[in-house]
């Protein structure tokens, strides 16, 4: 276990997690902003990439576990991720469609935020989100962050322009 909220566990996710993981990764809606549906393969190099950055930064996407059924709703934590000419620390997020608007994102948001500034004593956290995902960006906005700047990154044959959300300690 990484940190508990009002409701959630987040955790490290293991392979046991891969059920979870594609109810949300191989759901189209769920993967508008990433062009679509995950294959098999790609939803376990997702997982893999992550356990990668457990090792080496003692951080990632960590599964979001309900504390009242056990069941992983989704994924929240903490990355790399490159902006323009940089690496900065996002808060990033995913849940199962089937608990979207339930305040489990900002939630676990919340957590990783303070996760950023109390354990890792980041000075600053950003989440970097789609210019087409607005539910993304109301979860960024009410996790205290304002829009800073914006990037067109290419992903899958796509130019897709996205917005970098900050906030600072």
């Amino acid at each position: 276990m990484i940190f508990t909220t009002q409701r959630l566990i987040l955790r490290e996710m293991t392979e046991e997690d891969l059920p979870a993981l594609k109810e949300i990764l191989q759901d189209d809606l769920t993967m508008k902003a990433y062009e679509g549906a995950f294959s098999n393969e790609e939803v376990e190099e997702w997982l893999k990439n992550q356990q990668a950055r457990y090792e080496k930064y003692h951080f990632g996407l960590w599964g979001v576990v309900l504390k009242e059924t056990g069941t992983m709703i989704g994924q929240c934590g903490l990355t790399i991720q490159p902006w323009k000419n940089e690496k900065v620390l996002e808060i990033g997020y995913l849940f199962n469609r089937k608990f979207w608007h339930q305040g489990y994102a900002i939630e676990a948001a919340k957590g990783c935020k303070k996760y950023a500034f109390e354990t890792l004593q980041a000075s600053e956290v950003c989440s970097i989100i789609r210019d087409t995902n607005i539910a993304s960006q109301k979860v960024a906005l009410r996790n205290g962050m304002k829009e800073k700047d914006t990037w067109v990154k290419y992903y899958k044959g796509v130019h897709m322009p996205h917005l970098r959300f900050i906030v600072e300690k």
